[in-house]
C-alpha cells in the first residue's frame, strides 16, 4: 500500500440490506484498503455517531427519512476536517446537487465492487493530496511532504508533490508527469490547482507546471496546440525531461516571471 492508511468508512443508509451489502463490498476492496467502522440508518444517527467518533469516508444514501443525504452533506461541509462524501443511491437525478456539495463521487445502485473501489480511490486521493498544517505546539521535528495519491495498474502510490513536473488535462483524465513516470488521475485540473497552491503555475487552460521545472520559454510550432496561424505559439520547456508544453498568450508574462524568480 506504500504507506496509505486503511480508510475508515461510515455507511449511512435507511435500508439494512443496503448497509450489509456495502459493508461486504468495502471489505473486498484492495486498493485502497478500507473497513466499515460504523453504520447509521438516517442523518440524525450519523450526526450522533460523528459527534464522538471519526471516519475518513461517508458512503451516503440520498433519500432517507428526515433529513436527506444532501442535507447531511451540506451540514458536514460547514465543519472543519469533514469526511469525504461518496453518494450511493438508486436515484441518478441528484448527481448535480451532489457535486455542488463537493462530493468525491456519485454511485448508483446496484453497486459493483470495481465501481466502489474507484470511488474510494478518489477519496484517498483527495484526503492525501495535501498535508494539514500542524497545530500550534505540535512539532515532531520532521516536516512531512505533501503527496498526490495515484492508482497505477492495481497499485496505490504516493507521489510527493516535489517530484511532480507538470499536470496536463487530456480528454477525460489528467496526466501527472514526474522525471521518471507518467500517471493518470481522475481529478479535474482546477481541483488540483486549488490543492497545489502557488508552487504550480497555470500555463494553459489544460496544463499546470511546477515553477521549479520551468526551463525556457520560446515560440515554437506545436502541432494542434499553437494559438497562431500555422500552429506557432509560445511554449515552455520542462526540466529535466525537456518536454515542451503550449503556453497561452495571457500566461506568457507569468511564465517569464517564473524564469527569473528563484523558487523557494
Amino acid at each position: 500500500m506504500d504507506g496509505l492508511k486503511n480508510l475508515r468508512v461510515l455507511v449511512v443508509d435507511d435500508e439494512e440490506l443496503a448497509r450489509v451489502r456495502l459493508r461486504g463490498l468495502v471489505n473486498e476492496c484492495l486498493a485502497p484498503r478500507a473497513s466499515v467502522v460504523g453504520e447509521a440508518a438516517n442523518a440524525a444517527q450519523a450526526m450522533v455517531w460523528l459527534a464522538t467518533q471519526q471516519c475518513d469516508v461517508l458512503l451516503l444514501d440520498v433519500q432517507m427519512p428526515g433529513r436527506d443525504g444532501t442535507q447531511l452533506a451540506a451540514e458536514l461541509r460547514q465543519q472543519e476536517h469533514s469526511p469525504a462524501v461518496v453518494f450511493v443511491t438508486a436515484h441518478a437525478e441528484h448527481a448535480v446537487k451532489a457535486f455542488d456539495l463537493e462530493a468525491v463521487d456519485y454511485i448508483t445502485k446496484p453497486v459493483r465492487r470495481e465501481r466502489l473501489e474507484a470511488a474510494l480511490g478518489r477519496a484517498a486521493q483527495r484526503l492525501s493530496a495535501t498535508v494539514p498544517e500542524p497545530e500550534a505546539g505540535e512539532d515532531d521535528g520532521e516536516e512531512e511532504t505533501p503527496v498526490i495519491v495515484v492508482s497505477d495498474r492495481g497499485r496505490v502510490i504516493r507521489v510527493p508533490v516535489t517530484e511532480v513536473l507538470y499536470l496536463k488535462a487530456e480528454l477525460k483524465y489528467v496526466t501527472l508527469r514526474t522525471a521518471l513516470h507518467t500517471y493518470v488521475l481522475d481529478d479535474s485540473l482546477s481541483e488540483l490547482e486549488g490543492r497545489l497552491g502557488p508552487r504550480f503555475l497555470r500555463v494553459h487552460r489544460n496544463a499546470l507546471v511546477a515553477r521549479r521545472a520551468v526551463r525556457a520559454l520560446e515560440r515554437r510550432v506545436l502541432a494542434g496546440e499553437g494559438e497562431d496561424e500555422g500552429g506557432e505559439g509560445w511554449a515552455v520547456c520542462i526540466a529535466p525531461v525537456e518536454e515542451w508544453l503550449a503556453v497561452s498568450r495571457r500566461q506568457v508574462g507569468a511564465v517569464r516571471e517564473a524564469l527569473v524568480v528563484v523558487p523557494r
